[in-house]
């Protein structure tokens, strides 16, 4: 009997030991990194079974989450709307049809197999057609966005009713000076400019849609997509045009008794933001669950319902301004993102979750980091200059599944260098864990 007790304290302190030894190699291996590239880190993990966090390490301390604020939106569409998206709210009044947008980002964008069922609906009426932005009440642009990002597709404008993701696809073949514009109703901005010094093929102006194209410098083939300004009165010009029938506007608030038009699968949209990281979809999504809650878009109502009925709990109160994380305002501490990602895993079957993440080493913006010989990581990546962060899931060896957040704020060494050491420390959990 003393034997047995005697080897099951013997045991008992090797695991003690070993676990202690794990742990010191991590921290290490931290240790070496903020050295490495003279950067602040933060890192937790946590195991969601026993609700322990096992790793700590400025896990209390705020971090500029980049994306990784995408996985707040996420976790507010989730609880806020369905299975579909709305696609937009509509009356008719004798021979008129008036219709609100719910902000759904999905209408004629090219990226989405699915047919559009608000192009459908419209296009079939033989009512006239009046559109009214009266529902919206939100900014263009997010609080804190840089505004010299105003040409870049990943800063395209919000709005009641998106069009083409708000944005068109201009390039051209190297043999040809001829430009090919998605969206043929945009032609009527294009300049043709002769200057050498300029830095891109294309420049838009910042107060209109007025385009400068460099053909002289640019004698290469290329596509870019470039945001547009948006306007109400661009917005019924585009509708008209293809829909092949007169848009009006009119001023008219949302009625209570207004028809909500089902769109495309939720999950589509899920998808596109957390595995491409698609910033212009985030800040959308955060407009459509405004809709759950009232008349108005607004995606300032989606946050402030999220922090009074379902974030009041976390470890630390989320600084948080904006869908896509392109604010710096955001401010997120790495042991709120590991509860929240608790919070999702609890609501959300696992295999429908991590379907929806990019996976290390084969889809997304993971496509080219963190491969193995079975996918170990399921995550959402964060990135602005000088930052980096991964917030997720963590499958190891021994058949766990780990929560972690690896947050990496003012590095100036590349993003590249950052990842490796990143890379290094997770492939060390997923094998000794």
């Amino acid at each position: 009997m003393k034997r047995n007790y005697i080897i099951i304290v013997f045991a008992t302190l090797l695991l003690a030991g070993c676990s202690l030894s794990k742990k010191s190699q991590i921290k290490k291996q931290l240790d070496f990194a903020e050295n490495l590239h003279q950067n602040h880190v933060g890192f937790t993990l946590f195991d969601p079974s026993t609700k322990t966090f096992l790793i700590e390490r400025n896990s209390d301390r705020y971090f500029t989450p980049a994306s990784n604020t995408k996985i707040f939106t996420l976790y507010a569409s989730l609880m806020m709307l369905g299975d579909q998206i709305p696609a937009l709210k509509y009356v008719e009044r004798g021979d008129s049809l008036i219709f609100w947008g719910t902000g759904d980002p999905s209408f004629l964008d090219s990226q989405f197999e699915y047919k559009s069922a608000a192009f459908e609906f419209l296009k079939s009426s033989d009512k006239e057609l009046y559109f009214s932005s009266d529902n919206y009440t939100d900014q263009h642009f997010g609080p804190g966005w840089a505004w010299d990002d105003y040409q870049y597709s990943f800063s395209a404008e919000k709005s009641p009713f998106p069009i083409y993701g708000n944005t068109v696809l201009v390039g051209k073949e190297s043999s040809s000076k001829k430009l090919m514009i998605s969206v043929p109703y945009f032609k009527r901005y294009f300049y043709l400019n002769d200057s050498i010094s300029h830095h891109g093929p294309i420049t838009r102006k910042v107060v209109s849609n007025d385009v400068d194209y460099f053909p002289k410098k640019y004698s290469e083939k290329f596509v870019k997509k470039w945001p547009f300004k948006y306007s109400d009165l661009l917005l019924v010009n585009l509708l008209s045009d293809t829909l092949n029938t007169k848009v009006g506007l009119i001023e008219m608030p949302l009625p209570r008794n207004a028809k909500t038009l089902k769109g495309i699968p939720a999950d589509s949209l899920y998808k596109k933001m957390m595995q491409q990281s698609d910033n212009f979809i985030a800040e959308q999504l955060l407009l459509v669950s405004s809709t759950a809650i009232g008349d108005s878009l607004k995606a300032q109502a989606t946050i402030g319902h999220m922090q009074d009925q379902y974030l009041y709990d976390l470890p630390d109160e989320a600084v948080w301004v904006d869908g896509s994380g392109l604010s710096r305002y955001n401010l997120f501490t790495p042991r709120s993102l590991v509860r929240l990602w608790d919070k999702i895993h609890n609501e959300v079957e696992e295999e429908r979750l991590f379907s929806l993440l990019a996976v290390g080493g084969e889809s997304g913006t993971l496509k080219n980091n963190y491969a193995g010989n079975t996918p170990y990581i399921y995550a959402k990546t964060g990135t602005l200059s000088n930052n980096h962060n991964l917030s997720g899931f963590i499958k190891t060896k021994s058949g766990k599944t780990l929560i972690f957040s690896y947050m990496n704020n003012n590095h100036i060494v590349s993003s590249t260098q950052v990842k490796k050491e990143m890379e290094r420390l997770l492939l060390s959990i997923h094998q000794k864990y």
